[in-house]
């Protein structure tokens, strides 16, 4: 019974939490979050988001959505 990267993504915010680009790449090789966010809104599931801010080790400044459950 394989999930897809959208199932994956729903278990991951209803049972760990927010979830972001990086934990969705690095856990689920999914590099379309907002796609698969958008699939699970579609479906009738209420998504919250927020911009992050981050500065990497450059120096550079960087800014990701992370979602949650609403």
């Amino acid at each position: 019974d394989m999930k897809t990267q959208t199932d994956c993504i729903y278990d991951h915010m209803k049972n760990i939490g927010p979830i972001t680009p990086l934990i969705a790449f690095e856990e689920y090789d999914c590099m379309r979050l907002g796609a698969r966010i958008d699939d699970l809104k579609k479906a009738g599931i209420a998504i919250e988001d927020r911009w992050v801010s981050h500065t990497t080790r450059s120096g550079q400044k960087k800014r990701y959505k992370e979602y949650r459950l609403a």
